[in-house]
């Protein structure tokens, strides 16, 4: 490198001893004057005696232009390199000729005329085109390479989108007095609804550690311990099956806080998302400010789903009231045995799909089945509002009109309707919801439609293991006003049934949904010791047991523990979300494929043996790996 003047260095500076300015930094005003640009040669073009390169980092593109009269040898060195190569270039800021301009660029307007060029390191030919952002590249191919893909514009701009996301996060929490803390990666194994990681101890042999799945108890110990608003960008691991929304490995926006309801937790992240997306998205437009906010079972029965995408209507519709059954009931079979045996009749409304053809209904109907419907009825409204069923022969136009008007269906609409249970109902309807707004088009995808969820139940019934669960996590509130429901039929806590009143019981749990994905969940915790207790013996826990897996916080909870809350946000979907991304993984820099395997560094591999030895394990083998001999696979 020559004669350009090594930058005098700030925190907040980009120069370097290989660059004065970025490669998307130079604008018109610079012209006239010497500067110095590193980066991957973006394109080249020879015309002989001018070489034009585009240069690149990810700041942006310059053009550069190599003159063989002007620097002979900067062109001699300009003739060799290929895309990707890896430059240094000086030379002096020039306003473009006239006409020449590149709108598209944000440095469109001037060019760097090279002095000097210094080949810094040689690229082979990529496995796909890098200045072709458009290009259609197979994943695997993606991911082998991912230093290569994120070199690339979309997976650049999105991984700029997470850190800006991130950062903001960050501004917020700081602002609102939170305090960053972070909490171990080595701890210890708990049930959090999911496998859990393990790590062997090498110290202390035939002990293992977990690695997070949250950081659950460390957080709640943290108020325990004063801190009074806590809040981390924490990773987390699940052993887990893999799909778009879910990685092994992930990162969530954990934060607690103490003396706090529910409103106060929720209040603050509305604020916070709110001030957020703003920031990194400002072109998205927020649906509705505040926040809409349904209890679970409002959600359920208006969307099917505790999680809905409000971007579009389609409403589920409650169907038996127009169906007027009489004595003898409503003379479609599966209506009325659904009705009497405590069922729902329901339906939705898919706008502009009347003339939908056999295939197109059976493919619904399949959809519907797959996921435990008996079956799917649709009734078709004509243009000229006539109304046409399979089942109308059963009903009678009379009621079939009835159920249309119900539903408020239009000329050209399209009714689908589900009898079954209430779970099975509104979980089959909330699915082809979210399905045929999808295939309609119906969510306009610019728009970001926040809600909130709230007042779950408490508790699960877990037939197989004869138990309560959690419906979040152990560690939720109950309402208030319930909590007397949480005991047992028998009295004896650790006895319980389905019959027990603490299957009625809500818990002050809440939860984020952006654009029908699960967003962020939470609660206001117990913090009493005696309570504790016993939701824990609801959930099937001996007393040894109990005190084995939480007796941490259990003993914390007998030195004064504060009333207090959190919640926790994945990152990695609200920056998939933000970046209109339905799968995680893009959003992410280094993910694993659906079965767990990073095709870039090979792992998982098999472990040296001395690794083995030294921890005083033995490779056993599973049913799957074949291996009798109980050596490690690859071994």
């Amino acid at each position: 490198m020559t004669d350009v003047t090594e930058p005098a260095y700030a925190l907040d500076a980009l120069a370097t001893p290989y660059r004065t300015d970025t490669c998307g930094g130079l604008r018109g005003s610079d012209a006239g004057r010497d500067a110095r640009l590193a980066g991957w040669v973006h394109r080249r073009r020879d015309h002989g005696h001018l070489i034009f390169l585009d240069l690149r980092d990810r700041h942006g593109i310059t053009q550069v232009v190599v003159d063989a009269q002007e620097s002979p040898d900067a062109h001699a060195a300009a003739a060799r390199v290929r895309a990707e190569f890896v430059v240094s270039v000086a030379g002096t800021v020039a306003h473009r000729l006239a006409g020449t301009e590149n709108a598209r660029l944000a440095t469109g307007e001037v060019e760097l005329r090279a002095r000097d060029l210094e080949v810094l390191s040689e690229a082979k030919t990529p496995p796909f085109y890098i200045n072709e952002p458009d290009a259609p590249v197979e994943e695997s191919v993606r991911l082998r390479y991912r230093y290569l893909d994120i070199r690339r514009e979309p997976m650049r701009d999105r991984l700029l989108l997470r850190s800006s996301l991130v950062r903001a996060i960050r501004d917020a929490h700081h602002r609102a007095g939170f305090v960053e803390v972070e909490t171990p990666i080595l701890i210890k194994s708990t049930p959090e609804g999911a496998r859990d990681f393990i790590v062997p101890s090498r110290l202390q042999p035939g002990t293992v550690y977990a690695l997070p799945q949250s950081p659950q108890q460390l957080k709640q110990l943290l108020m325990v311990a004063g801190m009074d608003r806590y809040f981390q960008i924490a990773r987390c691991f699940r052993d887990e099956d893999l799909r778009g929304d879910r990685q092994p490995e992930f990162t969530q926006l954990d934060l607690e806080m103490s003396f706090v309801r529910e409103q106060t937790v929720m209040d603050f992240v509305e604020a916070m998302a709110i001030e957020v997306s703003r920031a990194v998205a400002p072109g998205r437009p927020l649906q509705d400010v505040p926040f809409p906010r349904f209890t679970y079972e409002e959600a359920l029965e208006r969307f099917g789903s505790d999680k809905p995408d409000l971007r579009f209507g389609m409403e589920l519709v409650d169907l038996a009231p127009a169906l007027r059954a009489d004595a003898e009931g409503t003379g479609f079979r599966v209506f009325d045995e659904a009705i009497a045996g405590g069922g729902r009749v329901k339906g939705i409304v898919a706008p502009g799909m009347a003339a939908a053809s056999r295939r197109d209904v059976d493919e619904l109907t399949a959809f519907a089945r797959r996921y435990g419907a008996h079956g799917l009825v649709h009734v078709s409204v004509d243009g000229d509002g006539a109304v046409h069923s399979p089942v109308g022969k059963y009903l009678g136009e009379d009621r079939l009109r009835a159920m249309v008007e119900a539903a408020a269906a239009a000329p050209g609409d399209l009714l689908l309707v589900v009898a079954d249970q209430p779970a099975v109902t509104a979980d089959v309807l909330g699915r082809l919801r979210r399905e045929l707004g999808e295939r309609l088009g119906l969510a306009d995808p610019n728009v970001l439609a926040y809600c909130w969820v709230y007042r779950f139940p408490m508790y699960q019934w877990d037939a197989d293991n004869g138990r309560w669960d959690a419906t979040h996590n152990p560690f939720s509130g109950v309402v208030p006003e319930d909590e007397p429901l949480l005991v047992t039929a028998t009295g004896d806590p650790y006895r319980p049934s389905p019959q027990d009143p603490a299957g009625r019981a809500r818990a002050m749990q809440y939860d984020i949904a952006l654009n029908g994905w699960e967003l962020g969940g939470g609660s206001v915790r117990i913090h009493r010791r005696e309570l504790l207790e016993r939701s824990f013996a609801l959930q099937g826990y001996s007393q040894e047991r109990m005190h084995g897996l939480f007796g941490g916080i259990l003993e914390a909870f007998e030195y004064g523990a504060p009333p207090h809350g959190g919640i926790a946000l994945g990152i990695d979907r609200w920056a998939a979300l933000l970046a209109d991304q339905t799968n995680i993984r893009e959003v992410m820099a280094f993910p694993k494929t659906s079965s767990g395997t990073d095709l870039m560094l090979e792992a998982p591999s098999a472990p040296d043996p001395a690794q083995y030895a030294e921890l005083g394990l033995r490779y056993v083998g599973t049913p799957s790996a074949g291996d009798p001999a109980g050596r490690p696979p690859g071994a």
